[in-house]
């Protein structure tokens, strides 16, 4: 989706997540946990291993699996880490004072593992959308005052001997390094990509593949690739990405240039600023308005929107007294721009234009209206938008065509019903499994639990419609929904709880 919007489970409120549990734990691993947790719910088919959580009982915390199986006995007074809850490998913090701490780690026979080191750390990376996760099969340990990098087997791949290692904010696989005031860059398996010699190491895009901006101690800026070619001199002012490896802009003398990848200028035209390329046209910014040129600075677009973002096709998002429509390539209007937001998906079978913060309609690939309600998920990985439409829940595919529950959620034993007003379950071939007896209902998680309500309180069954929890859970603040065994998710969804 344009924009980097995520639609794979709720966001959260981080703020209020800050307010609840920094008294518990070093901040940037809440941070980590919380968003980890709930993307996870919604990114892979049914964990047909085992999966780990953080718990907390009694005030304690320890760790449960996907069956809701105590592995770790609830006895810590921090947060337990997961990096990846596929692995059984857990940090555990202590004596946290406000700044300081300690760490150990234990797997999931509480074994300790790695205690050679002072300190082990999964690295924490986000973007600017709030997706946030752990660096997979990679860990920051710390020996004499000096950082370096073991895998989750415990094998050294990175000597201990920087100043500090952290993740590349927004881009996976890809990790700072800093040496004596410089700066470098490596990969989760250690492989160095920029000695630490320059300045700073900048995201040029969201993933490694297009390489890397450096900046020298003369504030000039180039590009490395990831098998440390110079790719472009660091001579430039700044260099931009603009969506294509074959151009890219540069500033020179305080404007933009259009770059081709042997690093000359294409044409003489300049602008205050290059957005993106797609073919021969380039969305450029003039003053304060976007405008669209072709290659030689010819205006196909006046420069007179608040904003604009290639979709796809021909065709522009475009934002018009604070909003969002669509033209074409020749500026002309294609859909009103009357939406408080407009998101294309990338492959161009679908638009969402959010009427409010709650109601949005679906425009198919021709820009008509298709479909109008409020959008509870849209998995790109699985190719399904989930919508509420007059308090239904109904499921499409990215061409907008309705589905049963049943052909999307294919790993699924059971599938959400409703009859009369109350919600129940049935098997694949429709044969009811649990009567429509509940008030309310979820469809059945990735570890084979359903949520289940009768007079405002929740409870949950197991994948043979058994009761596990009886419905007697106070729910009615909590931002997401969701049961393993007896245990629930937390009020703001960052790990389970009873």
């Amino acid at each position: 989706m344009s924009k980097g919007r995520r639609y794979d489970g709720p966001k959260l409120n981080l703020k209020k997540v800050f307010g609840v549990l920094i008294a518990f734990i070093v901040v940037i691993m809440v941070i980590t946990s919380i968003v980890k947790l709930v993307k996870n719910h919604h990114q892979v088919d049914q964990i047909m291993g085992t999966a780990y959580f953080p718990a907390l009982e009694n005030n304690k915390w320890g760790v449960i699996d996907n069956k809701g199986n105590i592995v770790i006995q609830p006895s810590y007074d921090e947060m337990i880490t997961v990096p990846n809850s596929q692995k059984g490998i857990f940090i555990c913090t202590y004596d946290f004072d406000g700044s300081t701490y300690k760490t150990k780690v234990i797997n999931e026979k509480n074994e300790q593992l790695f205690s050679e080191y002072e300190q082990v750390e999964a690295i924490d990376n986000y973007d600017s959308n709030s997706n946030t996760w752990y660096e997979d099969n990679v860990l920051r340990v710390k020996q004499n005052g000096k950082y370096g990098l073991i895998n989750f087997k415990g094998e050294k791949i990175l000597d201990i001997v920087y100043d500090d290692i952290y993740s590349l904010k927004g881009v996976k696989n890809s990790l700072i390094i800093k040496k004596d005031g410089n700066t470098g860059i490596c990969n989760n398996y250690g492989s160095i990509i920029a000695d630490t010699i320059y300045k700073d190491v900048l995201a040029i895009s969201n993933t490694n593949e297009n390489g890397y901006i450096i900046v020298t101690s003369e504030n000039k800026y180039g590009i490395i690739e990831i098998d440390k070619s110079i790719k472009i001199e660091p001579v430039y002012e700044s260099i931009k990405y603009i969506g294509s490896k074959d151009y890219y802009a540069v500033k020179i003398d305080g404007k933009m240039h259009l770059f081709d990848n042997t690093t000359k200028t294409v044409g003489d035209a300049t602008y205050d600023s290059i957005e993106h390329i797609n073919g021969e046209n380039i969305i450029v910014k003039i003053k304060d308005g976007y405008g669209i040129v072709d290659k030689a600075g010819n205006k196909k677009v006046d420069a007179n929107y608040e904003y604009l973002e290639y979709a796809f096709s021909n065709y522009y998002i475009a934002k018009k007294s604070g909003k969002y429509g669509i033209i074409d390539v020749n500026g002309t209007e294609i859909v009103e721009c009357k939406y408080k937001d407009i998101i294309a998906n990338k492959s161009g079978e679908f638009v969402r234009a959010d009427l409010d913060d709650v109601e949005s309609v679906l425009l198919d690939g021709t820009l008509q209206e298709r479909v109008k309600g409020t959008i509870s998920e849209i998995n790109e990985e699985k190719g399904y938008i989930k919508v509420r439409v007059d308090q239904d829940y109904k499921y499409y595919n990215f061409k907008l065509e309705e589905k049963q529950n049943k052909d999307i959620l294919t790993s699924n034993t059971l599938f959400l019903i409703k009859q009369n007003g109350k919600y129940g379950y049935v098997n694949k071939e429709g044969k009811i499994i649990v009567e429509c007896n509940f008030d309310d209902a979820k469809e059945q998680n990735l570890y084979g639990y359903c949520a289940v309500q009768k007079d405002g309180k929740w409870g949950s069954i197991n994948s043979n419609g058994a009761i596990v929890q009886d419905t007697n859970v106070d729910l009615s603040n909590n931002m997401y929904i969701d049961f393993i065994g007896n245990w629930h998710l937390n009020i703001t969804g960052d790990y389970y709880t009873k």
